[in-house]
């Protein structure tokens, strides 16, 4: 079964964090995508090149900036297969060990079939 681990970053702690450590855990980051059971991944420019799109009255309305206002943003995810969701959690676990800011959500992928099937 595939599983999303969504990455939420708290970009207050992270810029807090010397840029030498910072390069040190995306290095050992990028060791744990590596994984074989690691099917994808994509990492997210920072929050504030966000847009939002709304839909209001039947109009489409643009915002700068996320959608939601926190101190934890989504700054990526990543794709694992795993049999169940303990072993996702497992690789949720080794990235949150090398990381000292935010959380890592672990949810099931829907597994659909193509419009055109």
């Amino acid at each position: 079964m595939r599983y999303a681990l969504l990455i939420y970053d708290d970009i207050e702690v992270r810029d807090r964090t010397p840029l030498d450590e910072r390069r040190r855990i995306t290095a050992a980051v990028l060791d744990v995508l590596e994984r074989p059971d690691v099917t994808g991944w994509l990492r997210l420019q920072d929050v504030e090149s966000a847009t939002t799109v709304r839909r209001e009255q039947g109009r489409s309305l643009l915002t700068d900036g996320p959608f939601v206002d926190s101190k934890d943003f989504l700054g990526g995810f990543v794709v694992v297969e795993a049999e169940n969701l303990d072993g996702a959690l497992a690789v949720a676990d080794e990235l949150q060990r090398l990381r000292p800011w935010g959380a890592i959500e672990v949810r099931p992928v829907r597994e659909e079939p193509s419009a055109g099937a």
